[in-house]
């Protein structure tokens, strides 16, 4: 048992011990004090401040000591929540919004922990209450302390019963909670679209419905846990009664003294509060359990990503896909159907084709963000599924159209997950061509980017990417859409960095921009999931097939938007 433990249970038991003692300590005041006057003054007042302060005392050191536990262990149990949220299995988020995970991490085990060591505590404190006044009442009178057993068993059906009503309740406002809160989520990321579109009524009136929703589930829980006190306060009070009046007529014919009665129904009456509170806890711990209960089934019942054994610190980049399809649910279609090609070391595979074609889909097999339903995809003659999934990826370096950068330094950013290196960010970021603007913020690489590098324009998100992707330096490079936010100028010099880059190492680019993959070795079209043609540039276009037509109107309209009558 640790020290906080060991702490809080002896003040727990002293605090416990020190309610018989105020009507023990009524007995000799009243008898002594009244009748025989032979006990000094300042003796009653000394007796009840040491008994009081003793009391206050364990009080404090026990709720002292269950704090530092409630938040070691909220502590402990938040990093495992999200640590299981980074290695999770990628189809939790797709399960899962968001909101819900936050609030499952950040709020609910809050709740969760702080309620039930609280609970905890008055349990603890409440129940060793009741057994020491239980005790006094049977050394007084054991004849009339048999009358509290009664008050027990109908105690424990009224807690069951509203229980269960509780639970119920407390798991359906966390599903409302939930979804009210993926509702503001939504609007604070389509804030733009949805003052575009003059949303704003329709969205409050879906905030208004789910709002209404959770009132009513809150008064129905107030509801049922309020029923709780009354009842076992009229069932107390019923007991207490009973003792009370048989208690007088003993004492009618007894030489019971007027210490010893008070004595006795002052503990009575003290017993009222702890099996008041106790019946009160019923409603806390059910809430508190619910709460902890979502974050006990993300760690346990959320299985982490499937992880081979094979590892190898730098890969060759020979790549291999053999008759791969992907299907994301059971009733969706193939999203990708029987596609086959190779890519060899040093070489750069495009990927065209029209949205929805399928191409993100198979860049996402690679480092396994999206799984293999049938085939194999290889890298360096070994099924990508027998990797180790840290050694897997450290072989990949990705730039996507929608870059996500991190609320950090721009050099946090570009050497995200690596050891920094100041001259080697600095490099990278002059090789994405970002130096001007680096050399005009005011604390240069370590100026902060902001909650999702708003204030940074599209095409510095897309080059910070780039830069990141630099610095990682990995043989395998998958640029989906990688020039897609930059303009004319800046696409052409960050492609001629790009090329720099592209050497000796394996390139799987998809662009929708046809000029940007002229000059891959390797060109592969695809459409509604399946690789339809595959060649060079100039063998395409002799074919006069679906590149011929894509490159023929994509090459027009690029050419257009391009020319200097537009600028």
């Amino acid at each position: 048992m640790t020290p906080a433990w060991s702490l809080v249970v002896l003040a727990t038991i002293i605090g416990a011990l020190t309610e018989p003692l105020i009507p023990a300590l009524l007995k000799p005041l009243l008898d002594k004090g009244f009748k025989g006057g032979d006990l000094a003054i300042w003796t009653v007042p000394a007796a009840l401040m040491l008994l009081f302060g003793v009391r206050g005392f364990a009080g404090y050191l026990a709720q002292i000591g269950l704090a530092k536990i409630t938040n070691q262990g909220l502590a402990h149990m938040r990093r495992a929540m999200f640590k299981k949220i980074l290695t999770a299995e990628l189809e939790l988020f797709s399960s899962q919004s968001s909101s819900a995970l936050s609030n499952t991490v950040v709020f609910e085990a809050q709740t969760g922990a702080t309620i039930l060591v609280n609970s905890f505590l008055s349990m603890s404190r409440n129940g060793l209450t009741l057994v020491a006044l239980t005790g006094y009442l049977l050394y007084l009178n054991w004849q009339l302390s048999l009358i509290v057993t009664v008050v027990f068993p109908a105690v424990a059906v009224v807690m069951r019963t509203l229980t269960r009503r509780v639970h119920g309740l407390t798991i359906a406002t966390q599903h409302a909670t939930d979804q009210l809160a993926y509702v503001v989520e939504e609007n604070i990321l389509a804030h733009r679209d949805i003052r575009l579109y003059a949303a704003q009524e329709s969205q409050v009136k879906r905030f208004d419905q789910l709002s209404e929703s959770l009132r009513r589930l809150a008064i129905k829980t107030t509801v049922a846990g309020a029923a709780m006190t009354p009842v076992t306060q009229m069932l107390a009070a019923a007991a207490l009664s009973a003792v009370i009046s048989v208690a007088l007529v003993q004492s009618a014919g007894s030489n019971t003294s007027v210490g010893g009665f008070v004595a006795f129904v002052t503990a009575m009456l003290m017993l009222i509060a702890p099996v008041r509170q106790l019946s009160e806890l019923s409603n806390s711990i059910t809430r508190g359990l619910a709460a902890i209960e979502r974050g006990l089934i993300l760690m346990e019942s959320t299985p982490d990503e499937k992880c081979g054994t094979f590892e190898k610190s730098r890969a060759a980049g020979d790549i291999e896909f053999a008759h791969v399809n992907v299907r994301y649910t059971d009733q969706s279609p193939l999203s990708v159907e029987d596609v086959s090609f190779c890519i060899r070391p040093g070489e750069t595979v495009a990927l065209v084709g029209s949205s929805g074609a399928g191409k993100s889909t198979v860049a996402n097999l690679l480092p396994r963000f999206t799984e293999i339903q049938c085939g194999t995809v290889t890298l360096d003659g070994h099924d990508i599924r027998t990797w180790n999934l840290a050694s897997l990826r450290a072989q990949l370096a990705v730039v996507s159209q929608s870059p996500i950068l991190i609320n950090d330094t721009i050099a946090a950013n570009v050497a995200l997950g690596l050891e920094l290196d100041r001259n080697l960010v600095g490099d990278c970021l002059n090789s994405a061509h970002l130096s001007r603007w680096i050399a005009g913020l005011p604390h240069g690489i370590d100026t902060l980017v902001g909650h999702n590098a708003m204030q940074l324009s599209g095409g510095q998100r897309q080059r910070l990417a780039i830069a990141r992707a630099l610095y990682k330096n990995a043989p395998v490079l998958i640029l989906d859409e990688a020039t897609s936010a930059l303009d004319s100028e800046s696409e052409k010099a960050v492609q001629a960095a790009l090329r720099v880059l592209m050497s000796n190492r394996t390139v799987l680019v998809i662009a929708h921009r046809l000029s940007t993959i002229m000059h891959a070795s390797k060109i592969i079209v695809m459409d509604a999931g399946k690789v339809v043609e595959m060649g060079t540039h100039q063998e395409l276009i002799a074919a006069g097939g679906t590149y011929a037509r894509l490159y023929q109107v994509g090459f027009q309209a690029e050419t257009i938007n391009d020319s200097p009558d537009q600028h």
